[in-house]
């Protein structure tokens, strides 16, 4: 359960986490995969802490969301399609065109791809970012029908130049209108607009003829079989186990074929149904067994240690640290470096990236006070007796996460633990001491190599 809630969420505390065992796997996984059943809260309150004077789901609203929502997988799935479907907000320079990009992606997340290719395409962050307000019947500009052939839908090596060009002409008119002239004004919405400079003559795509337009051209990627299994195999990437470069997936095999074959079927079979492709891939055994093989994200790291300690259950004013610690990590959400999103799994991890995850961890857990590390306190104080050595650092491994590591970690943390005996509440002294080893016990294990991965 707790692998399931860290791959479809960003993890939970203990307690969370015996409520989702006690109603069961299956019943878990169909809420997740079901965030309309639960409502959106604390908009309000949102508004009055992270001041968003434009409206619409800023960056600290987003984070937020991740650590607090009843549906996580809503906001996971929009962190996946802001992975896809990479647009920077420095380009864009628009906040609410960016923010309602992502309330986009929150929204429609889990449907079927056409829907999905089909709010992009017409979506003002994703036109400005590629330029297709500029794509005209008389002057195309082949950014947007390049990239949603190569990064977005059928990947490298499955298309011809005669089939971006196509594309780009069925795109032809797709742009955005801005109530006033200056698009800067933020306080505005963008909506998408067809102009009359749209290429209405016949053009040629995949193998076929026609007057297509930017929906006829989607109708017929989804339906590629090179779409399937490039659209499969960012879901295993993302959900399941670090992929190669996605740049080198037209000569390097999946990690896992047969997986990524049993995804691609049901992507047929569902007519294209994301929902139904993720229901698959969180029930089969390969999934189950790929526990700790993703490196996790800064996004991840971040909100799942958040989730740790307890806090930011309420809208804090220290929310804003806590997503630049994501971006002093190598990922600042609405501002990937390149229109191919983050280069994730090993390459999140150098020299500096380690030592400020590493670091971000262990301060975070420094302090008993936190509801969630005194919970952990209070659960290994609640036996009453002496806490051997042995037992003490397993438990800690167990109560955050459960965190698995490898023999010589483990006896590095039991040695620890025997330097200071048993663990014993009995006496006030006693007790503060405990706790203080207990805390320090938790930095070792937020330090670990392990506790990199998800």
């Amino acid at each position: 359960m707790a692998h399931l809630i860290r791959r479809a969420g960003f993890g939970a505390d203990r307690d969370q986490l015996e409520q989702y065992v006690a109603r069961g796997y299956d019943a878990v996984l169909e809420d997740l995969l079901h965030p309309e059943r639960f409502q959106v809260r604390d908009g309000d309150a949102l508004q009055r802490y992270y001041a968003n004077p434009e409206g619409g789901i800023a960056r600290d609203h987003w984070f937020y969301y991740m650590i607090n929502s009843e549906a996580p997988l809503r906001e996971k799935m929009a962190l996946f399609w802001h992975q896809v479907f990479a647009t920077g907000a420095e380009k864009v320079q628009h906040p609410l065109a960016s923010q309602g990009q992502i309330e986009m992606f929150r929204q429609n997340g889990l449907s079927d791809l056409r829907a999905i290719l089909t709010g992009l395409s017409k979506d003002p962050a994703m036109i400005m970012w590629l330029d297709n307000n500029q794509n005209l019947s008389d002057e195309p500009n082949e950014n947007y029908g390049r990239e949603l052939l190569e990064l977005f839908s059928m990947g490298v090596g499955n298309y011809t130049e005669e089939d971006v060009k196509g594309a780009t002409g069925a795109f032809t008119g797709w742009s955005f209108e801005v109530p006033l002239v200056d698009r800067k004004r933020y306080g505005f919405p963008t909506n998408f607009l067809f102009r009359e400079e749209h290429d209405g003559g016949e053009k040629s795509f995949l193998g076929n003829s026609g007057r297509f337009n930017g929906e006829d051209i989607i109708d017929m990627i989804v339906m590629q079989a090179a779409t399937a299994r490039f659209i499969c195999r960012r879901l295993y990437d993302f959900f399941v186990a670090d992929e190669p470069p996605v740049a080198s997936w037209n000569e390097t095999a999946p990690l896992d074929p047969e997986a990524v074959d049993m995804l691609v079927r049901e992507y047929f079979e569902s007519g294209g149904d994301v929902r139904a492709v993720l229901k698959v891939l969180f029930s089969s055994g390969f999934f189950k067994e790929a526990k700790f093989k993703k490196v996790k994200s800064p996004v991840e790291l971040v909100t799942g240690v958040v989730k740790l300690v307890g806090t930011n259950r309420f809208p804090e004013r220290r929310l804003g640290e806590i997503v630049r610690q994501s971006d002093a990590m190598g990922q600042s959400l609405m501002q990937p470096l390149t229109v191919e999103g983050w280069h994730t799994g090993l390459e999140w991890i150098d020299g500096g990236t380690l030592n400020a995850r590493v670091n971000f961890a262990a301060d975070e857990v420094n302090d008993p006070e936190k509801p969630g590390v005194r919970a952990i306190v209070e659960r290994l104080a609640s036996n009453g007796g002496a806490l051997p050595p042995e037992e003490f650092a397993d438990r800690c491994l167990n109560l955050t996460g459960p965190v698995e590591v490898d023999d010589e970690t483990r006896e590095s943390l039991i040695e620890y633990a025997e330097s200071g005996g048993d663990l014993r509440f009995t006496t006030d002294e006693e007790r503060d001491e405990s706790e203080s080893r207990i805390v320090r016990m938790l930095r070792l294990i937020v330090s670990t190599r392990e506790f990199q991965f998800n």
